[in-house]
């Protein structure tokens, strides 16, 4: 917290992290969400990191089951969910355990003490009660009886059994939460009526519990004030905070209205790509077509029968489920067909960590197909940015009649924030090469003379009757054909179609400085975390430090190497052991390419960054 003095009582805030943690069964990701959700309405800047146990419903009190949720806001701006949080909401003795080294010495802990029985303290192997043996002397601890004071306040709603009572006390939090930092509960209780529109006691019960906690929190000497975090300086225009999922399938949306295609997802459920089947499957009335295949195989196998019969095609799935796609995904490129492929990476390989982030499918993306088999390969940096790269690649797809994977993670497709509102009418435009009528001299595998993409010709539509497959075809009929030859020159062609792409996609640009000691270069979802170590960096007097974050991987931007050369060091950092890294040693020989890795299910922190980047750069 950054307090900022005025002349009123309450202590004004430039920028707040808070941590809501207890069992996955508590509702610390609806808390944080209604909290982030608010806090956007009222105008502040939001960045969100939710994090949760893989297992449906780990073993209540565990130390494996905590689920959390951070959230950052401020009226600054705000680029990463944050590192050191300044107040901790623990609902129970492991929530407390495995986050107590994240908050800042001096700052607030809230806990709910009713949880910190003899059982639940043996469960988070603590040998004495951290709230009584001057463990946490450090903090400032609030301890409620947060369990039954929502029993206190519920005692007269009827209607209700003692764990849906027990439940609500996550609303007594937020509640408390509301207070102290001025917030209104009014989003909030709006929510309830939607939500539970059919249970009128639900709404009630948490509507008291909400309010409960937040007149709670104004009798305490602990918080003798609130604070208050003034709205963040943002561009006009109308904005809703978003998940990079959401903002995933939205982009697929107005991508199909702008290029007049309808819409199809074959899709199989995983973690955690599925939210996007889940958004899509609401929106019947854009024309959308969406299908839960029996596995990953036939999700990508009806999309690639969707694309050749005319649809704007997409699948989506996580590191397992592309490996399974990757015959199909070889299939769609062989027939030079439009096909998107989503892959929100998770921790591996195998199961790994499905519910945490890393980066480690990139070379899957780019090289996991047998034969000699390239694709486009994007990457969204950021919640909101994932619109705009959904869109970009079914742009691509579109114009240039091969598959695109687009690359998101764990970390921007539950993370959320702020969004500005766009209007189709302002997209770019979106162009295909279908025909609709047969020419003289047609053939199935013609090309457009500059991006080489072929035409697409779609099945029942007189004259343009022809034949696909996975068998190598000629290299204008599409007839089968074994010719040696004819073989190595579609493979040349359908290479050079992807290096063509560097004619139509953006030259790379750099932020802070275009020249100097230390370069830092990341991809894909890593992006806050380094922007806001750099900006930190130079904020500090640094100015010899520059910033460069790629999203479109394969190709790369024609201009990569004019950048590459005007820094002495170049820092490439990654998710993973080193997998972009190898992409650019590849295309860029000569270069001293240094590395900053983290494999551990978790994003950059901004200090770790920031400590390496300075010992690199002096």
């Amino acid at each position: 917290m950054i307090p900022v003095k005025t002349e009123e009582t309450q202590e004004i805030l430039q920028a707040v992290i808070i941590r809501f943690v207890g069992d996955s069964g508590d509702g610390m990701q609806l808390t944080g969400t209604q909290f982030s959700d608010t806090s956007a309405m009222f105008g502040n800047d939001v960045a969100t990191f939710p994090n949760y146990p893989a297992e449906i419903r780990a073993p209540q009190g565990s130390l494996y089951g905590v689920s959390g949720y951070q959230v950052h806001i401020g009226s600054v701006e705000i680029s990463t969910p944050g590192d050191e949080v300044d107040l901790l909401v623990a609902m129970n003795p492991a929530g407390l355990k495995t986050n107590l080294q994240a908050v800042k010495p001096g700052h607030t802990i809230i806990v709910d003490t009713d949880a910190f029985t003899k059982k639940n303290l043996d469960k988070a192997s603590y040998t004495t009660n951290p709230l009584e043996d001057g463990s946490l002397t450090n903090y400032r601890v609030i301890e409620v009886t947060m369990t039954s004071l929502t029993k206190e306040a519920l005692k007269d709603v009827q209607g209700l059994d003692n764990k849906t009572i027990t439940r609500s006390k996550n609303m007594f939090a937020l509640g408390m939460v509301y207070w102290m930092y001025h917030r209104s509960t009014d989003h909030t209780i709006d929510f309830f009526k939607k939500k539970f529109k059919s249970n009128p006691e639900i709404i009630e019960a948490n509507t008291k519990v909400l309010n409960a906690g937040y007149y709670f929190a104004e009798t305490l000497e602990l918080i003798p004030n609130a604070y208050t975090i003034t709205p963040a300086k943002m561009a006009k225009g109308t904005y809703r905070i978003i998940m990079g999922n959401t903002a995933t399938a939205w982009g697929f949306l107005a991508a199909a209205e702008k290029s007049g295609l309808e819409l199809f997802l074959g899709s199989y459920p995983i973690t955690p790509a599925s939210d996007i089947l889940h958004e899509l499957v609401k929106h019947k009335h854009f024309g959308v077509k969406t299908l839960q295949a029996e596995d990953e195989i036939a999700g990508i196998t009806s999309a690639i029968g969707a694309s050749f019969a005319g649809d704007l095609a997409i699948t989506t799935t996580s590191g397992p489920g592309l490996a399974l796609k990757g015959e199909a995904l070889g299939l769609a490129m062989m027939i030079e067909l439009p096909l998107v492929v989503v892959d929100v990476q998770r921790g591996g390989p195998s199961t790994g960590l499905p519910t945490k982030t890393e980066q480690s499918d990139l070379l899957q993306a780019m090289y996991g197909r047998n034969g000699e088999s390239p694709i486009i390969v994007l990457a969204a940096s950021t919640p909101a940015n994932c619109f705009n790269f959904a869109y970009e690649a079914a742009k691509l797809t579109l114009e240039h009649m091969t598959p695109v994977l687009l690359l998101t993670d764990g970390y921007i497709a539950n993370g959320s924030t702020p969004w500005k509102i766009q209007s189709v009418d302002d997209l770019p435009e979106i162009k295909n090469n279908r025909i609709k009528e047969r020419k003289d001299n047609w053939h199935p595998y013609d090309r457009d003379e500059d991006s080489l993409a072929r035409y697409w010709a779609v099945p029942g539509t007189p004259g343009l009757e022809h034949r696909v497959g996975g068998l190598e075809k000629d290299r204008v009929t599409g007839n089968v054909s074994y010719d040696p030859e004819n073989h190595e020159y579609m493979v040349k062609i359908r290479a050079e179609k992807i290096k063509r792409v560097q004619n139509y996609i953006p030259d790379q640009t750099t932020e802070f400085a275009d020249s100097g000691d230390l370069l830092v270069i990341g991809w894909g979802g890593t992006y806050g975390s380094l922007h806001s170590a750099v900006k930190h960096l130079h904020e500090e007097g640094h100015a010899n430090i520059g910033f460069t974050h790629f999203n479109y991987i394969n190709p790369l931007p024609k201009n990569t190497e004019s950048i590459l050369k005007k820094f002495k060091k170049i820092v490439v950092c990654e998710l993973n052991s080193g997998q972009f890294v190898k992409i650019l040693k590849t295309n860029f020989y000569g270069y001293n390419f240094l590395q900053y890795n983290k494999i551990q299910g978790l994003p950059f922190a901004n200090n770790e960054l920031m400590e390496h980047f300075k010992q690199l750069a002096t």
